[in-house]
């Protein structure tokens, strides 16, 4: 089997006005997604996401990696990354960055989707490890919104759908963080799994002063609660505090993955499966972090491909230190659940996180069908 064609699909879904949401950073009025199309020479077609800006991402694809992919066979998938650090793939200079990161992710995960419809296999079963059956989902939700959305109902609407864990976004100031996290506390149930999402928007001491005043409702992790490239403020905020500290959706690459994990700085990671690198990388991540007992959780606000192989990944982390049968740690997955069709619509048979589990496919490849004429509605022209 080879490569015999590439392709990559921006796709635009334009919320309605006075519908824009988000997190402290900004919010937006679009969903948005590049999936990355290809087909071998028997037919057989893998698809990927670059989880960045779709047209800048697909440019970048078709400019610098089709030619030097079409060809090549999805057994390529594992050595992808490094030549693109050396610069074999796309130039030494540009490797690091996540534009890059993302298009290399969307071709790396097209690649394993091919690899497992090749030998009949999902991609959990070929990148070996846990191979876990089922995770535990929880809702993303509680976004900041144009609308001033009454936080309660949200949270409301995720208990009903029998979620058993929530995240929720904070980080406007220490009363407006109390009184969300009180209300989805309030609204989940004492047993609930909750986490926040601060966005990056604080500095250490005020994030210091947020997470103590947080610590009567019993939060899983905080998440992102200073910029992504402050590490000090990392480092700093973890010998103040008590509660676990996550972050990684903004980091691209083995390299700052391996300095959150070996600086000691964070208690879970969070690649996104559209721009860590692809498969391989992150399970390099997950071998790294687990053996230093830092918790691997993926990030993921994508399109449904995206979720696709977050899935495939999530049931490959290792459980160490925890043996077969006897581990504390909850499985937790995130699921967006904010408006957008390219989640649900562009799979045939879509994703149901209600119920408080989510089944990983057991299918070839990603374990997904996707819907073309679905994908042709929200082709960005």
């Amino acid at each position: 089997m080879k490569i015999s064609s590439l392709e990559t699909i921006p796709l635009r879904h334009e919320l309605d006005d006075g519908k824009s949401f988000g997190g402290t950073r900004g919010k937006t009025g679009t969903r948005t997604a590049a999936l990355v199309k290809l087909t071998a020479n028997d037919g057989t077609v893998g698809w990927g996401e670059a989880f960045a800006p779709p047209e800048t991402v697909a440019t970048m694809i078709e400019e610098v990696f089709a030619d030097e992919i079409v060809g090549r066979t999805p057994w390529d998938a594992d050595g992808l990354a490094d030549e693109v650090y050396t610069g074999d793939l796309g130039g030494y200079h540009f490797a690091r960055d996540g534009i890059t990161q993302a298009a290399l992710t969307g071709i790396e995960v097209a690649l394993w989707d091919l690899r497992g419809k090749q030998v009949g296999k999902p991609v959990r079963d070929i990148l070996g490890g846990e191979s876990r059956d089922s995770v535990t989902p929880y809702a993303s939700t509680m976004y900041i919104t144009e609308w001033g959305e009454d936080p309660a109902e949200p949270i409301a609407t995720a208990a009903d759908e029998g979620f058993e864990a929530a995240k929720v976004k904070i980080g406007r100031g220490i009363e407006d963080d109390v009184h969300r996290v009180e209300t989805a506390r309030e609204g989940l149930g004492q047993d609930a799994h909750l986490m926040v999402d601060y966005n990056g928007n604080y500095t250490p001491t005020q994030a210091i002063e947020s997470i103590q005043a947080l610590e009567p409702y019993d939060i899983t992790w905080a998440e992102e609660p200073v910029p992504p490239e402050n590490y000090e403020g990392y480092r700093r905020i973890s010998s103040a505090i008590d509660v676990p500290l996550a972050a990684g959706e903004a980091h691209f690459g083995r390299f700052e993955f391996t300095r959150l994990v070996q600086e000691g700085v964070v208690d879970i990671v969070q690649p996104n499966l559209g721009r860590c690198g692809g498969f391989s990388e992150a399970r390099y991540l997950a071998q790294m972090a687990t053996t230093r007992n830092v918790v691997v959780r993926p990030h993921v606000w994508n399109s449904g491909v995206g979720v696709a192989a977050a899935l495939q990944f999530l049931a490959t982390v290792p459980r160490y230190p925890h043996a077969s049968g006897a581990s504390p740690e909850t499985v937790l997955f995130e699921f967006d659940r904010s408006e957008n069709p390219l989640r649900h619509e562009i799979l045939a048979a879509p994703f149901d996180p209600t119920g408080g589990k989510l089944d990983v496919p057991d299918t070839p490849g990603l374990g997904i069908e996707i819907d073309e004429t679905a994908i042709e509605r929200y082709r960005i022209d």
